[in-house]
């Protein structure tokens, strides 16, 4: 499974409205550090992100990638909003 469906088969508990996955990592190719995970960037529209802080919408996301950190994924840049501020 490729690492773009291997996110949005992790993150479907969460019923997203919306999810874009964006591979940037041939913008990052020979960056610094980077032991070959890629670089990724999720937006999502969830009802699950409703009066939660930006934080706590980020480590529910991280905490269902964190085993894919940093084989997989070097750098994860994350969008997460609830359905009333799309």
């Amino acid at each position: 499974m490729s690492t773009l469906d291997e996110i949005r088969s992790r993150l479907a508990f969460l019923e997203p409205i919306e999810l874009l996955i964006e591979d940037d990592s041939a913008r990052h190719a020979g960056h610094a550090g980077n032991s070959g995970g890629g670089h990724f960037t999720v937006t999502m529209t969830s009802s699950h992100f409703s009066g939660k802080s930006r934080i706590m919408r980020h480590r529910v996301v991280y905490q269902a990638l964190e085993d894919l950190i940093p084989r997989r994924i070097h750098a994860l840049s994350i969008r997460a909003l609830a359905p009333d501020e799309t």
